[in-house]
């Protein structure tokens, strides 16, 4: 029988977080949630301006020898929250320090504090300072790995599909109407312009170093935004999360939900991927089931899926989250990194 590693209160979180229209109070003390274990380091200021939101904790291995391996973890919170890195031990700190990985807890911005792009930003900033101060904190730059939950698995997938790029673009067209000299509407004319979204930006700088990642572990994360209602048949309404996340309805803005979406990045695209597993229950009533389908079919055509799971009656954490799929999750990183 598979077993549950997850606490209650994690579990309300998963299960309520996502559907809220408006944002949640993060005050009641999700921030402040005491792992059973303390960070080796705890706090580390990734970008040198003294946010909570650019802070992140280092858990490192008791067993095993310096320098180790390393994974990135982000949590779920519909990208409400700025300060949650301590609920990420919860989830899958346990399995992957057991492992022998390094497991790197990071903060970033809310969808409240920026808009995006400012979220992968701060994963990417947080990527190079890791990078950059490798041997600091007891770290093997030579693997570093990502995974995420909910919006966590989002951001995951996106520092995985866009790490060698810097800039993606997506065309808009808009459409006016021709006036004759008595206001009369006589035709249209469209005109196309193109939106270019900074995928890297400079957060804490060592911009010396690459943000590409090794490999990711992707847990029921939102991946397209163009289909995230149910089944997948299109966007989300103007009180959605990822309506929080661009500050504008889904519908009205098509070129921005393409470009916040790790999908999108799949098709026709030549930039260096690295493997992904993709893990979801086929219960999941906050992120379509179907979402990581499609994501992990256009991943097998690129070459670069190991894993689809599907967790049966599996939910938006609870019942996912088990003992086989920690272990699912762990052998690929291991698998992964002993390729380095």
């Amino acid at each position: 029988m598979k077993k549950i590693l997850f606490p209650a209160m994690l579990l309300i979180l998963l299960s309520t977080l996502c559907v809220q229209a408006q944002q949640p109070d993060f005050h009641g003390g999700f921030g402040n949630m005491k792992p059973p274990v303390d960070p080796d380091f705890k706090d580390v200021d990734y970008a040198g301006d003294d946010l909570e939101a650019h802070r992140l904790d280092i858990y490192l291995p008791k067993t095993g020898k310096a320098p180790y391996k390393a994974v990135i973890a982000i949590y779920g919170s519909a990208w409400f929250s700025n300060n949650m890195k301590a609920i990420t031990y919860f989830s899958f700190g346990k399995p992957l320090l057991d492992a022998g990985f390094a497991v790197v807890a990071i903060n970033h911005r809310s969808s409240g504090d920026e808009k995006f792009p400012a979220q992968i930003h701060d994963v990417k900033g947080a990527i190079r300072f890791i990078k950059a101060h490798a041997e600091d904190y007891k770290i093997d730059e030579s693997f570093i790995g990502i995974t995420g939950f909910s919006s966590g698995g989002h951001l995951a997938s996106m520092a995985g599909v866009s790490g060698t790029m810097k800039t993606k673009t997506a065309k808009k067209s808009v459409a006016t109407n021709i006036l004759d000299a008595n206001k009369n509407i006589v035709g249209t004319k469209t005109e196309t312009t193109e939106i270019k979204l900074d995928l890297e930006g400079n957060i804490g700088g060592n911009t010396e170093y690459s943000s590409a990642v090794d490999a990711v572990v992707d847990w029921f994360g939102p991946v397209d935004m163009r289909c995230m209602s149910a089944n997948c048949e299109g966007v989300n309404d103007e009180k959605s999360p990822e309506a929080a996340l661009i500050g504008g309805a889904p519908a009205e803005n098509p070129e921005l939900i393409e470009l916040i979406s790790p999908a999108a990045y799949l098709k026709n695209g030549s930039q260096p991927l690295p493997r992904f597993l993709v893990i979801h229950g086929d219960a999941d009533n906050v992120v379509p089931y179907c979402q990581s389908k499609r994501f992990a079919e256009e991943l097998d055509k690129r070459g670069v899926l190991e894993e689809f799971i599907t967790v049966p009656n599996g939910q938006h954490g609870p019942i996912t989250f088990n003992d086989e799929t920690f272990k699912k999750m762990t052998d690929f990183f291991v698998k992964e990194a002993s390729k380095k």
